[in-house]
């Protein structure tokens, strides 16, 4: 059978892209080697906000932005058209002894964000748990998280409700299908399968995929590793960040910690070195975690590249072969806005946003 559109990936980025392009009309048909949303996207912690979102292009920005502003309704909407919650939690975030704090506060000031300094014994107010040590804090109200592995439950839901939409887990794709320039489909563990166009979705994995067709993508894997505690429902009222570490609560009393940051290939086995430096971030930044039992302990894969500007569009090279990759460590934070922009490019639509700082062009090595 024929299908318009065949994603390769069943992540975030990969599932919200054939949501967009379903409920715009188009026959998808999505591919994942394993089973949907169990690699990065569900490893993450879910901050709807880049770490620090000042120290990113403007390119990184602009997709940031509108994704937080559609998460809430994005959220709601899911909830009520599969009954599974992604929690969309808003909790604030502060962010403890900035080295750049001025580049923090002028860059919120331009953008009209509203963080603000605040003087840490109401920090210490607000965040009763929160360890002592700490000399300046920033805060910026609204700032969400998503309870990644549910929104990725949700999606996969609601895709399976829809009758223009076909999942094949368990399907490797080995290679691409083309003739004369044009991509006309995929290899798989599976057979053959041909479509009007391919979308490449596949994280970690895109550069290894595209290099079949010598197309060089500079997108690895670096891996993160996560601990979770269980903790008292109120026990962490705000999200927290000191040292490229975080405290992030669920609304269940869940607290994720996170996260570490390794060039080690496609290896995701969780080590001993990572459990302990986690646990050691989690008792300086709220002392009581020190006792705590660690709940479980877990690695994934983020997609790396340069900058964390993703490439959306289509490869010149290759006409009907179509990328969405490369987020690095803010799949989550981009997928609504990146998505959203590929199903308009692929639909012809007058884009949400300039497409310019995400186009394939020029920028495969």
């Amino acid at each position: 059978m024929k299908q318009e559109t065949i994603i390769i990936g069943g992540g975030i980025i990969g599932l919200l892209s054939a949501y967009q392009l379903a409920n715009a009309g188009q026959q998808v048909v999505l591919l994942e080697s394993g089973e949907t949303g169990s690699e990065a996207s569900w490893a993450g912690g879910g901050i709807v906000s880049p770490l620090y979102p000042w120290r990113y292009s403007p390119a990184v920005t602009a997709l940031a932005h509108w994704s937080q502003d559609f998460y809430p309704g994005l959220g709601e909407s899911l909830r009520a058209h599969t009954g599974v919650d992604p929690e969309v939690h808003e909790t604030g975030l502060y962010w403890l002894d900035l080295e750049d704090e001025e580049d923090a506060l002028t860059w919120a000031s331009a953008q009209g964000r509203p963080l603000q300094r605040v003087a840490m014994e109401q920090v210490h107010a607000a965040v009763p748990v929160l360890g002592e040590g700490f000399s300046n804090a920033v805060f910026m109200p609204g700032v969400a998280n998503v309870r990644n592995p549910r929104l990725l439950r949700a999606l996969r839901v609601a895709l399976a409700g829809m009758a223009n939409v076909r999942i094949v887990e368990h399907c490797p794709v080995t290679g691409f299908l083309h003739e004369g320039g044009r991509v006309l489909g995929v290899q798989t563990a599976k057979g053959e399968m041909r479509g009007e166009r391919v979308v490449v979705a596949a994280g970690a994995w895109s550069g290894e995929l595209l290099a079949t067709l010598g197309l060089a993508l500079p997108v690895k894997p670096m891996k993160g590793q996560m601990i979770l505690f269980k903790c008292a429902e109120d026990f962490l009222p705000s999200m927290v960040l000191a040292k490229r570490r975080y405290a992030i609560p669920r609304r269940d009393g869940h607290v994720l910690v996170g996260s570490t940051l390794e060039d080690v290939g496609f290896d995701k086995t969780p080590t001993e070195d990572a459990l302990d430096s986690l646990r050691a971030t989690a008792a300086e930044l709220l002392p009581a975690l020190a006792d705590a039992e660690v709940v479980r302990h877990w690695a994934g894969l983020r997609p790396g590249s340069p900058d964390g500007v993703p490439y959306i569009g289509e490869v010149p090279a290759y006409k009907g072969l179509w990328l969405n990759c490369g987020h690095f460590r803010n799949g989550l934070v981009l997928a609504p806005a990146s998505c959203q922009l590929l199903t308009d490019l692929i639909l012809g639509r007058k884009p949400t946003l300039d497409p310019a700082p995400y186009a394939v062009a020029g920028r495969l090595l």
